[in-house]
C-alpha cells in the first residue's frame, strides 16, 4: 500500500510513482479508507481472512497495525468492504459464505486513561464526564482527550533546559488532543524532592524551575510525576541527571542514557536540552563498537508456525555463542517481542517463537548483550490447526485402535492429549492434514475429548471418541478349499464397525500357529462374519483360533456340534408335517378365492370391451350445436400474448387503451432520440450483435428485447422487416458451416423471436378470417366430448380424451340423466320454463352447475347472468326441494379423505327436477364456499379415483373392482373419431390457399428463404423444407394450436392442454420428412393419427410446391401490405414504454454497443447520437430525483 499526491488525475496516474510505502502485505484482497479527524484509517482484508486496521498520520507515519478479525481457517476476504452508513462504528466484511459486522474499534476495553491513549486509536477518546474510553460521538461534552495529530510513542516526555541566564528548568510536554473543558482540569504534581517547588501547569506543558544543588549528586534525582485530567490521571517516573556529567565512552547505550535523563545528544556528546523535541531515534545513528565476528542465521526450524507460536524452535547458524535472545521484527517499530535462548552451543540454540496478533511473514534477528541485533531470517505465521474429523470415532475399551485425526495445518500441533489436556498421547505421527495415533484404554464406555497443544495454547477437537465394549467373537467354521483352509469367524453385532484390516488371525493346530489371511467381511443385523484363508496347509481341521485386535488377543474354540445335529434331525420331520398341513388348508381357500376373482374380472373386461366397441360404431360427429358468437380477442391483446407470453408486467406497460379522440400521443424528447437511433439499421444490428455476444444476455433477455423492438417499430413494419432480414442472414451464415437443418428450430436468438412476432402480425388477418372459426369449433368439440363421459373433479382426468395421461380408466359404472332445470325468477318463488340438461349419475354438484350454465348458453346464445360460484341448486324429492352440496354431513369418508357428493349420492333419478337459485337473492341456510378453494383440495377430497388408503371391501365392493387401463384405450380412438372432422378442417384451413394465393407474408418469406439457399449454395431440398417448417408451422401455428386462449377469450384447462398437445404433435408430424415405423411400444399420441399422417404429408408437400411455383410478388405490393397493417393498428401500443424498457438494455451494455459500432465502422455521428441519448435519459433521471 502506498500514497500518491492529491493532485494526481486519471490521466497522470499511470506515470506517477509512490511517495511513501505505508504498509506491505503479500495477500491484500480488499482495502477501505476512512478519514477520522486528521488521520487516515485503512481497513485491509487479506486472502487468509484477516481484517487489519492501519492508522496513518498526515505525514504518512504509520501506527501499529491492529488485527480486528482473525479467522481460524484460510477464508478469503472479498472486495468492497463497506462502512456502516448509520453509526459509522462498524464495517461490513464479505466472505464467500458470510458477511461479518466488525466494530472499527473496541474503545470500551481500555479501562484507564493511559490505556485509552496507548491504544493509539483516533476513533477513541477518554471522556472525562464518564471517566471511560469511548467513541467521541458518545461523549456528551467537550471534556475529552485523544491522541495528538502527530504520532508519539509516549504520552508524556520531559527535558532539562538550561537557559542563558544559567537557570535550569524541567519542561514536561503532554502529547494529546483535548476538548475545551478538559484543558481547565489539567494539572501536574511531583513527588519528593520536587513536591515543594512551585510549578506552572498550562496545557500541554508543565514547567518546574530546578535549584542547582539538586544536580550535584552523581546519581542525580528521581521523582514521580502525576498528571491529572479531572478524574483521570497518568503517572511517569522522572530520572534527572546533570547533563554535563554524562561523558562516558561514546556508545549507543550512552546516547539512550542521555536522552532518558532529559538531555540532548549532539556531536556524540550529552548536553543540556534546548527548545524542540528529541527522541532516542537519534541514538540509532550512533553505532556501538563492532563485534569481531557478527552472528549469522542460516535456518530456523520450523519456519512456518501458527499464530499461537511454537515452543522449542531451533535456530542454526554461526558465531551464536554470545547470543542472549531472539527478537521478532515486524514492518513497523511497534511490538517487537524478544525470547530468551537456551542450549546454545554456538551453532544451534533453542528458543520459543512467541504468538502473533496477525498472520504473515516477520523477520528474526539475534540479540547480543550490547543491545544490537544481527542476522536476518524469516518466520511465517499461519492459521491455527483445525480438527475437522476423527476416523474412526469409535474405539473398543481395551484401546490401541489406530485412529486418524483429519483437518488442516496439523503440522503445527506439538502434542495430543485426551480426556484432560494434561494426559499426553505418545507415539503420534503428524502430517499436514492427518495425525495418526492409537487410542488409550478406557475402564468404562464414555465419550472422550481430544486436545491439540500448539505452543502455550490448547485447542479442543469438536469431534469426540466414543468407547464401546470390546467385540464378542462367538464361534468359527473351517472348510477345505483345495490345498487351502477357509475360516469363517462369527462376531456379535455391535457399533464398533471393525474393518477386516484391523484383525489378525492365526489357526492353532498341534500347538503350531498358522496365519489366516483376511479376505472379506459380511454383516447382517445381529452378526458380523469375517472370512480368512490359511494358504497351502492341506486338509487340517482347526479346533482353536487366535484373534488379535489392537493389543488384545482372544482364543476362540470350536463348540461340540453333535448334540445340536441330533436335535435338528429329530425336529425336521415334525416341522415338515405341520407345514404341509397348514399349506394345504391355505391353498384350498386361496384357490377358491382366486377363481371367484377371475370370473368377476373376466365379466368386467367383457363388458368394458363390448361398451368400447359400441362407442366406436355409434360415435357421431354432431357435437357442435350452438356455440354462439366466437369470442375473438382484439388484435392488441392477441399480439401482446404472443410478444410477452410470460412477461405480464411488460404486457401491461406496452398495451394502452385507445383514447376517445384517437389522437396519437407524441413521444418525449428522450424517446424521440432513441427512436431515431434505432431507425438506423447499422446501429440496430450492431446493438443486437453486441448484446448477444454477452454471456449475461440470456434467452429471456433476447426474447424481451425482440418484443420491445416489435412494439417500438410497429408503426414502421417495412423497416422492421428489413432489419429482420439482415439479422436472419447473419444467423444463417453462423449456422451454415455446422448443421443448417437446425436453423430456426428453437428460439435462442433475438431474430428468432422477432420472426415469431412478425409472423403473428402479418398472419393475424388470415388467422381470424380463415382459421379462427375452425380452431374454435375444434376446441368446443373437444370440451363437449370430454364432458360426455365421467370427469374426475379432483384430478381432471376423463373417460373421453385424446391423451393417455389424462385417461380416466378407473371410472366406475355410470348412466345418463335427462334433467329438467328451473331457474328462480325474482325473490317471490316464481320459476322459468324448464330447460333440458344432460348429466351423468357420477357428476358432482359443481359439474352439474357447469353443465347447466353450458346448456343455457347453447340454447339462448348468451351466458346466464349469475356466475357459477354464486349459484346453488336444489333437487325436488317428494314435493320438497333438497339443497345439493359438494360436501355435507352425509358425505362418505375413507380414512381422512372425503368423497365429493355426486348425483348418485343424492339418488337423483332420470327426469328429475332441479331448481337453480342465486345466493344473492336466496341465501342458503348453511352457506358453503367451493371446496376447490381449499389449498389441500387434492389431498382432502376424492371423486372417481379411489384414495390410496385401506378400506373394508365389504362396505363398497363396486369400488374395489379391478380395472385394466388398456381396455379403456378404445376411448381415445372414439374421441378421435368424434373430433376428426374438426381436426381435418382446421389443418386444411391452415395449409389451404384462398383464390389461388397464400397470405402475402408467407409467399414473401418463403421466397426469401429460397434466395438465401441459392446464395449459400445449398442444393439439398430437405434443408429448405425444414427451414420453412421451422419458421411457419413450428414457430407460429403450433403455438396457436396449443394456446387457443391467445386467440379467444376462454380458459384452457390442463386436460384440454393435453388433448391439444396430441393434435399439435399430429400437425407437426404432417410436416416431417422422416418415415416413422410404429410398433406395439409406440406412444398412443403417435398411433392415434398414424393412418392420417401420410395423407396430410402429401397435402403439405403440395402446399409448399404451390407457393414455390407461384410467380414472386412485387416488393411494392408487400410494402403496401405492411404499411396498411401498421396503419390499421396504430395507437394500440405504448411505444414510449417500450423505448424506455429498451434503453435499460442500452444502458446496461453501453460500452459493448459502443465498441461494436467501432468494429462495424459506424460513422462518428452515430456514436455521438448514442451519447446524446444517454445524456438525455440521465438528465431525465436527475429531474425525477429533483
Amino acid at each position: 500500500m502506498f500514497h500518491v499526491p492529491r493532485h494526481a488525475t486519471q490521466r497522470t496516474l499511470k506515470s506517477l510513482t509512490a511517495e511513501t510505502v505505508l504498509y506491505k502485505q503479500n495477500s491484500m484482497t480488499s482495502v477501505l479508507a476512512v478519514r477520522q479527524k486528521t488521520w487516515m484509517v485503512f481497513f485491509v482484508g487479506t486472502a487468509d481472512g484477516q481484517l487489519i486496521k492501519l492508522v496513518v498520520s498526515q505525514n504518512y507515519k504509520v501506527l501499529c497495525p491492529e488485527v480486528l478479525y482473525k479467522p481460524c481457517d484460510e477464508c478469503k476476504v472479498f472486495p468492497r468492504m463497506q462502512l456502516d452508513p448509520v453509526d459509522q462504528k462498524h464495517i461490513y466484511v464479505p466472505f464467500e459464505k458470510k458477511i461479518l459486522r466488525v466494530p472499527v474499534s473496541q474503545c470500551s476495553k481500555y479501562k484507564t486513561l493511559q490505556e485509552c491513549w496507548g491504544a493509539q486509536d483516533p476513533f477513541c477518546v477518554w471522556c472525562g464526564s464518564n471517566n471511560s474510553c469511548m467513541f467521541e460521538v458518545d461523549c456528551n461534552s467537550s471534556n475529552w482527550l485523544s491522541i495528538p495529530e502527530k504520532p508519539q510513542k509516549k504520552m508524556m516526555t520531559y527535558k532539562v533546559v538550561k537557559e542563558t541566564t544559567g537557570r535550569i528548568k524541567l519542561v514536561v510536554q503532554i502529547h494529546a488532543t483535548v476538548g475545551e473543558n478538559m484543558k481547565s482540569s489539567f494539572a501536574c504534581r511531583f513527588s519528593a524532592p520536587l513536591d515543594n517547588i512551585d510549578s506552572s501547569s498550562q496545557f500541554p506543558q508543565c514547567t518546574v524551575v530546578l535549584p542547582s544543588h539538586l544536580f550535584l549528586a552523581a546519581e542525580g534525582l528521581s521523582s514521580t510525576l502525576n498528571v491529572t485530567f479531572g478524574k483521570g490521571w497518568v503517572t511517569e517516573q522522572v530520572h534527572l541527571k546533570n547533563c554535563s556529567r554524562i561523558h562516558e565512552h561514546h556508545s549507543s547505550s550512552l546516547c539512550q542514557h542521555c536522552i532518558r535523563a532529559g538531555c540532548t545528544w549532539t556531536n556524540n556528546r550529552c548536553s543540556w536540552a534546548r527548545e524542540g523535541d528529541q527522541t532516542d531515534s537519534v541514538c540509532q545513528k550512533t553505532s556501538s563498537n563492532p563485534v569481531s565476528e557478527e552472528p549469522v542465521i542460516s535456518s530456523i526450524t520450523p519456519s512456518n508456525v501458527s499464530f499461537h507460536g511454537r515452543n522449542g524452535a531451533v535456530l542454526s547458524g554461526r558465531n551464536l555463542q554470545d547470543v542472549i535472545g531472539v527478537r521478532i521484527q515486524t514492518d513497523t517499530d511497534c511490538n517487537q517481542p524478544e525470547s530468551p535462548v537456551w542450549n546454545n552451543n554456538g551453532v544451534n540454540l533453542t528458543f520459543n517463537i512467541p504468538s502473533s496478533e496477525k498472520k504473515g511473514q516477520v523477520n528474526v534477528c539475534v540479540l547480543l548483550p550490547d543491545g544490537s541485533c544481527h542476522g536476518n531470517a524469516r518466520i511465517t505465521y499461519k492459521s491455527e490447526p483445525i480438527c475437522r474429523d476423527i476416523s474412526p470415532r469409535i474405539s473398543w475399551m481395551s484401546g490401541k485402535r489406530k485412529v486418524f485425526l483429519n483437518g488442516s495445518n496439523l503440522e503445527f500441533v506439538e502434542e495430543l492429549s485426551y480426556i484432560h489436556p494434561s494426559h499426553v498421547l505418545h507415539d503420534i505421527n503428524i502430517k499436514n492434514k492427518t495425525i495418526e495415533f492409537h487410542t488409550p484404554a478406557s475402564a468404562t464406555p464414555q465419550k472422550v475429548t481430544v486436545y491439540m497443544k500448539v505452543a502455550n495454547k490448547t485447542l479442543e477437537c469438536p469431534k469426540k471418541i466414543i468407547y464401546y465394549p470390546d467385540p464378542k467373537f462367538t464361534n468359527f467354521k473351517d472348510a477345505g478349499k483345495g490345498n487351502d483352509v477357509q475360516v469363517i469367524i462369527q462376531k456379535k453385532g455391535d457399533k464398533l464397525d471393525i474393518k477386516k484390516e484391523e484383525l489378525s488371525v492365526w489357526g492353532i493346530h498341534d500347538e503350531k500357529e498358522y496365519q489366516c489371511i483376511m479376505e472379506a467381511k459380511e454383516s447382517s443385523n445381529k452378526t458380523d462374519s469375517f472370512i480368512c484363508e490359511i494358504k497351502n496347509i492341506g486338509n487340517i481341521n482347526f479346533k482353536q483360533l487366535k484373534i488379535k485386535y489392537g493389543d488384545t488377543t482372544v482364543v476362540l474354540k470350536q463348540p461340540g456340534a453333535q448334540l445340536w445335529m441330533l436335535l435338528a434331525l429329530l425336529l425336521v420331520p415334525v416341522i415338515t408335517v405341520v407345514v404341509l398341513i397348514v399349506y394345504r388348508n391355505k391353498q384350498r381357500k386361496l384357490t377358491a378365492k382366486m377363481n371367484r376373482f377371475m370370473e368377476n374380472l373376466e365379466l368386467d373386461i367383457r363388458n368394458d370391451i363390448r361398451q368400447g366397441f359400441v362407442d366406436l360404431q355409434t360415435e357421431k360427429a354432431d357435437l357442435i350445436e350452438n356455440v354462439g358468437a366466437i369470442p375473438f380477442l382484439d388484435y392488441k391483446h392477441f399480439a401482446a400474448k404472443i410478444f410477452f407470453p410470460e412477461g405480464e408486467a411488460l404486457m401491461a406497460l406496452c398495451i394502452k387503451d385507445i383514447g376517445p379522440d384517437g389522437v396519437k400521443v407524441e413521444l418525449d424528447n428522450c424517446c424521440q432520440l432513441l427512436f431515431k437511433l434505432i431507425e438506423d439499421k447499422l446501429f440496430l444490428t450492431s446493438m443486437v450483435q453486441a448484446m448477444e455476444e454477452q454471456k449475461s444476455f440470456g434467452i429471456k433477455d433476447r426474447c424481451s428485447m425482440a418484443s420491445l423492438l416489435t412494439v417500438a417499430l410497429h408503426s414502421n413494419l417495412t423497416y422492421l422487416t428489413e432489419v429482420m432480414e439482415v439479422l436472419l442472414k447473419d444467423l444463417m451464415h453462423q449456422k451454415s458451416n455446422a448443421q443448417p437443418k437446425l436453423l430456426l428450430r428453437r428460439t435462442e436468438s433475438t431474430v428468432e423471436k422477432l420472426l415469431t412476432n412478425w409472423m403473428s402480425i402479418c398472419l393475424y388477418g388470415f388467422l381470424r378470417e380463415s382459421v379462427g372459426q375452425h380452431l374454435f369449433f375444434l376446441v368446443s368439440a373437444l370440451m363437449q366430448q370430454i364432458a360426455k363421459g365421467p370427469v374426475d373433479c379432483v384430478t381432471g382426468k376423463a373417460l373421453y380424451t385424446l391423451s393417455e395421461d389424462w385417461l380416466l380408466w378407473e371410472a366406475q359404472n355410470f348412466s345418463s340423466l335427462k334433467l329438467k332445470v328451473l331457474f328462480a325468477v325474482g325473490s317471490s318463488g316464481e320459476v322459468s320454463e324448464p330447460l333440458d340438461v344432460d348429466a351423468l349419475t357420477c357428476d358432482t354438484v359443481e359439474q352439474l352447475k357447469e353443465k347447466i350454465l353450458t346448456s343455457f348458453k347453447a340454447k339462448f346464445g348468451f351466458p346466464y347472468n349469475c356466475p357459477l360460484q354464486d349459484l346453488c341448486v336444489e333437487y325436488e324429492k317428494e314435493g320438497t326441494f333438497i339443497p345439493l352440496q359438494e360436501v355435507d354431513a352425509s358425505s362418505e369418508v375413507i380414512g381422512e379423505v372425503t368423497m365429493l357428493n355426486t348425483l348418485t349420492h343424492y339418488k337423483v333419478n332420470d327426469g328429475a327436477t332441479i331448481k337453480v337459485l342465486s345466493k344473492k337473492t336466496h341465501p342458503p341456510v348453511s352457506p358453503q364456499g367451493s371446496v376447490k378453494d381449499d389449498e389441500n383440495f387434492s389431498g382432502k377430497y376424492f371423486h372417481l379415483i379411489n384414495p390410496d388408503v385401506d378400506e373394508d371391501q365389504r362396505k363398497n365392493p363396486e369400488r374395489k373392482k379391478l380395472k385394466v387401463k388398456e381396455v379403456h384405450l378404445t376411448k381415445l380412438l372414439s374421441t378421435k373419431v368424434a373430433v376428426h372432422s374438426f381436426v381435418a378442417n382446421l389443418f386444411r384451413s391452415i395449409w389451404g390457399v384462398s383464390h389461388g394465393r397464400p397470405p402475402p407474408a408467407i409467399k414473401y418469406y418463403f421466397d426469401f428463404l429460397d434466395a438465401q439457399a441459392d446464395s449459400m449454395k445449398i442444393t439439398d431440398p430437405d434443408v429448405l423444407h425444414i427451414w420453412k417448417t421451422n419458421s411457419l408451422p413450428l414457430r407460429f401455428w403450433v403455438n396457436i394450436l396449443k394456446n387457443p386462449q391467445f386467440v379467444f377469450d376462454l380458459e384452457k384447462t390442463p386436460h384440454l392442454d393435453g388433448c391439444l398437445s396430441v393434435i399439435a404433435q399430429a400437425f407437426m408430424d404432417s410436416f416431417s420428412l422422416s418415415e416413422t415405423q410404429l410398433g406395439k411400444g409406440a406412444p398412443t399420441n403417435k398411433l392415434l393419427y398414424a393412418r392420417d399422417i401420410p395423407t396430410f404429408k402429401q397435402e403439405v408437400k403440395a402446399y409448399y410446391k404451390l407457393i414455390r411455383d407461384l410467380p414472386p410478388g412485387q416488393d411494392a405490393d408487400f410494402k403496401n401490405f405492411l404499411r396498411e397493417e401498421s396503419k390499421k393498428h396504430e395507437n394500440e401500443f405504448c411505444e414510449a414504454a417500450a423505448l424506455k424498457e429498451l434503453y435499460k438494455y442500452v444502458q446496461q451494455y453501453f460500452k459493448e454497443i459502443k465498441e461494436k459500432l467501432e468494429q462495424n465502422g459506424a460513422p462518428a455521428e452515430l456514436t455521438e447520437q448514442l451519447h446524446h441519448v444517454k445524456e438525455a435519459f440521465d438528465g431525465l433521471k436527475s429531474c425525477s430525483w429533483n
